[in-house]
């Protein structure tokens, strides 16, 4: 069985800057996403693919890593995708993902190349035409036997206050439908959904309780731009002392003789169901994957 894959902390890192691309290796994010996208002015794209092939190359990056394209109906978006099959990245991050085509579009380039299976999509939902969309991309694409390779849906939210006139503010208010729906397709299907971006990162109260909020809407972890963001969305959206104790005491209860063979025991007074231990289980499979995390750093 292959190791548990961590998912709280997604760091953007422009692939123009030298210096971050070697510092990318230290961190403790999760995953690293290297940026050909909005952090690459036009006339350095190339630039920035040359500094990706070079990092891949000499010494590759021993955790997560993704790549983010431009937009794959562009020049530039076609070579982001050359660099993506000479790099083999754990996943492609395509930008402004609004309907089932231009996921199928992604999904046949890379087949049509010979990319391993391993190499999986992320779907940026950041316009109203993904956002009203987003359950059908990840309905089409999601299943891996069906050839799909959708693990995720990323919020766009700069973009999507850009695109619906939505008033820049410390507050999500307005967003949270949107950010609901989105939330709703990844889980209807089974694949990841991770939130946007705090842009001010000076600003650690607003931007710790951002990350409170994400974690209770449930996204499985955040989009950061810039390092000292990593720690508290790694604390965020683990699991806290509480929920693991409790779901040892599930794992227990359903572990005694004769409950194995109940759909609902008792515990403490509280009617617990067997959906709970699957639950349970998959909190305690990320708490020992975290562990294993901190253990090789």
């Amino acid at each position: 069985m292959p190791p548990i894959k961590l998912w709280r902390s997604l760091l953007s890192v422009p692939a123009i800057n030298r210096r971050a691309l070697e510092k990318s290796r230290t961190l403790a994010a999760d995953i690293i996403i290297y940026d050909l996208e909005d952090a690459v002015a036009p006339g350095k794209k190339a630039e920035a693919r040359e500094n990706l092939e070079r990092l891949y190359s000499e010494d590759r990056p021993e955790g997560v890593t993704a790549i983010r394209v431009n937009p794959l109906d562009t020049a530039d978006g076609s070579e982001d995708m050359k660099t993506v099959l000479a790099c083999q990245p754990d996943a492609v991050l395509l930008p402004k993902v609004g309907n089932v085509a231009s996921m199928a579009a992604a999904g046949a380039l890379l087949k049509r190349n010979g990319a391993p299976e391993r190499i999986k999509l992320w779907a940026m939902i950041e316009t109203p035409e993904g956002v009203v969309n987003a359950a059908a991309i990840a309905g089409a694409f999601s299943d891996v036997r069906a050839g799909g390779r959708l693990e995720a849906l990323v919020v766009g939210v700069n973009d999507l206050r850009a695109e619906t006139g939505v008033a820049p503010s410390p507050s999500r208010a307005y967003l949270v439908p949107w950010l609901m729906q989105t939330v709703l397709a990844a889980r209807a299907y089974g694949i990841r959904v991770i939130d946007g971006v705090y842009n001010d990162f000076t600003d650690q109260e607003g931007y710790e309780a951002e990350c409170a909020e994400g974690a209770a809407m449930g996204f499985d972890g955040k989009m950061l731009i810039h390092p000292n963001q990593i720690e508290a969305a790694n604390r965020h959206f683990s699991p806290s002392e509480d929920a693991i104790a409790e779901a040892r005491a599930i794992v227990e209860a359903f572990a005694r003789p004769g409950a194995e063979a109940l759909n609902v025991i008792d515990l403490d007074g509280r009617m617990v169901e067997r959906l709970h231990l699957e639950q349970a289980r998959s909190l305690l499979a990320q708490v020992t994957a975290i562990q294993s995390t901190k253990d090789t750093r």
